[in-house]
C-alpha cells in the first residue's frame, strides 16, 4: 500500500538531479541538432557530419577502459561539475568563433573530440551516481524516467532549434545551452548530495591500470553480461550507419528542408516518450532477456526497411514510431540487469569496459555509412538505369543511395537479433 501511494519514494534527490541534467542535456542537444544542420549546408556531405560524431566517440572508446577506473576513485560531484564545465567552455568557443566569423567545420571536429575525451570519465561516474541515490526496487522505474526525459528532448529539439535558427540564430542556441548548463550546474553543486560507494579492503587503492583490468576480468568471468554488451555492440554498428544515413537522405529528398529531418526526429522522440512511460509504470517482466531480444529485432525489422522503401514524411514517420516505440523497454530492462547484477563498488570499472566493447562500432558505423553513402551507394545509384529494380525500389537521384544503405541495414539487423537470441550465456542471466 505505501508503494502505492508514493510511486517515487527515495527518490527525491535523483528527481532534482535528473530533472535539470535533463534541462541542461536539451540544450547541448539543440546545439548539436543546429551544428550539424549548419555542417551539411556547408559541405553537402554524409561523411563530413558523420565525421562530427566520429571525433566524439573515438576518444570516448579508447580511453573509456581508464576512465572508469579513475571514476570509481575520484568524487563523483566534482568529476560531474568539471565534465560539465569543459562542455560549457567549448560551447562558449563555438559562439565566439561564430560571432567573430572565423567557424569553419574543423573547429568543431577538434571541440567535440575534446568532448569525448571528458565524457569517457563523466559517463561512469553519472551511471554509477544514479546506483548510489536510488533504491534497488526503483531501478526500473529510474531506468524509465531517463528514457522519458531522453525522448523529451529528442521531441522538443528539432522543434525548439528549428524555432530558435530561424528566428534568431545559431548564437541564440547556444545561448539556450548556456542558460540550461548555468541551472544543472548550480544544482548540482549547491543542492546535491552524492554518498561515496563503499569499497572492498584495499580496492580503493588500486592502481589504475589494475582497476582497468579488474573491469576486462569480470566481463570475461561473466560471459552473460559480456555477451548481451557485444551483441549491442553489433546493434551500435548499425544504428550509428542509421545516424549517418538519415540526415543525408531526409535533407537530400525534401530538397533540404530541416523541417522534416525535425518531423522524423519529433516522432522518433515520441515513440521514445510511450515506450518510456510504458517501462515506467509497468511490472517488472518475467523475462528481461526475451524483452531485451524482441524489442530489438522489433525496431530492426521495421523502420530501417521502411526508410528503405518510403517517399514521404509520413511514411518515414511511421518508420520512425515502429523503430523506436520499444527501445525504451528495452534500455530499461537492460539498464536494470546490469544495476543488479553488477556490485556497485565495480560498477565505474565494469560500465567503462562496457563502454569500450560496446560503443566502439559507433564512431566505426559512422565512417562506414559516410563512406558508403558518398563513395559507394550514391555512386552506384546513379548508374542505374529509371528501370532498374534499384530505382523502383529506392528511388533517384541525391538520397537513393542512402536508402539503399536503410535497407541493407535492415537485413543486417535482424540476422543479429536473430544469432543471439540464441545465446545460451545471455539467457543465463535470468537466474540471477
Amino acid at each position: 500500500m505505501k508503494k502505492t501511494k508514493n510511486p517515487f519514494e527515495g527518490l527525491h534527490t535523483f528527481i532534482i538531479l535528473w530533472f535539470t541534467q535533463s534541462l541542461s542535456t536539451l540544450g547541448s542537444s539543440m546545439t548539436s541538432f543546429a551544428l550539424i544542420i549548419w555542417s551539411y549546408q556547408q559541405q553537402g556531405s554524409a561523411l563530413t557530419t558523420s565525421l562530427l560524431s566520429i571525433c566524439s566517440y573515438a576518444p570516448y572508446v579508447v580511453l573509456s577502459i581508464f576512465a572508469g577506473a579513475l571514476s570509481d576513485k575520484w568524487n563523483k560531484k566534482y568529476t560531474l561539475l568539471i565534465s560539465d564545465s569543459f562542455a560549457a567552455i567549448s560551447t562558449i568557443a563555438v559562439l565566439v568563433l561564430l560571432k567573430s566569423g572565423n567557424l569553419e567545420i574543423w573547429h568543431l571536429y577538434v571541440l567535440n573530440a575534446l568532448n569525448g575525451l571528458m565524457n569517457t570519465i563523466q559517463q561512469p561516474a553519472s551511471d554509477v551516481t544514479v546506483s548510489l541515490l536510488t533504491p534497488k526496487e526503483q531501478y526500473q522505474k529510474v531506468s524509465g524516467l531517463r528514457s522519458f526525459s531522453n525522448s523529451l528532448v529528442t521531441i522538443l529539439t528539432p522543434v525548439i532549434a528549428a524555432a530558435v535558427l530561424s528566428f534568431a540564430g545559431l548564437d541564440a542556441v547556444i545561448l539556450f545551452d548556456l542558460i540550461t548548463f548555468t541551472i544543472a550546474f548550480i544544482t548540482l553543486a549547491f543542492f546535491i548530495h552524492i554518498p561515496n560507494a563503499e569499497y572492498e579492503n584495499g580496492q580503493e587503492n588500486e592502481s589504475v591500470l589494475k582497476s582497468a583490468k579488474s573491469g576486462l576480468q569480470y566481463l570475461y568471468k561473466n560471459r552473460g553480461i559480456l555477451n548481451l554488451i557485444l551483441f549491442l555492440a553489433v546493434i551500435n554498428l548499425v544504428a550509428s550507419m542509421y545516424n549517418a544515413a538519415l540526415p543525408a537522405m531526409l535533407l537530400s529528398r525534401s530538397g533540404g528542408s530541416e523541417t522534416t529531418l525535425g518531423l522524423v526526429n519529433t516522432f522518433t522522440g515520441l515513440a521514445n516518450l510511450a515506450g518510456s512511460i510504458l517501462v515506467s509504470f509497468s511490472r517488472p517482466p518475467r523475462s528481461r532477456v526475451r524483452v531485451i531480444c524482441n524489442s530489438l529485432l522489433f525496431s530492426m525489422s521495421t523502420e530501417n526497411l521502411i526508410l528503405s522503401l518510403g517517399r514521404s514524411a509520413p511514411v518515414w514517420c511511421v518508420g520512425a514510431i515502429l523503430g523506436w516505440l520499444f527501445i525504451p523497454v528495452m534500455s530499461a530492462n537492460m539498464d536494470v540487469l546490469f544495476r543488479s547484477y553488477i556490485p556497485v563498488e565495480m560498477q565505474g570499472r565494469v560500465y567503462s569496459a562496457r563502454n569500450t566493447l560496446q560503443f566502439f562500432t559507433i564512431p566505426v558505423g559512422y565512417l562506414l555509412g559516410g563512406v558508403l553513402i558518398d563513395s559507394v551507394l550514391e555512386p552506384f545509384m546513379a548508374e542505374q538505369s529509371l528501370e532498374s529494380i534499384p530505382v523502383l525500389l529506392f528511388g533517384s537521384g541525391k538520397g537513393s543511395g542512402a536508402a539503399l544503405l536503410f535497407f541493407i541495414l535492415a537485413i543486417v539487423g535482424v540476422i543479429t537479433c536473430l544469432i543471439f537470441r540464441k545465446d545460451k550465456y545471455i539467457w543465463n542471466l535470468e537466474g540471477h
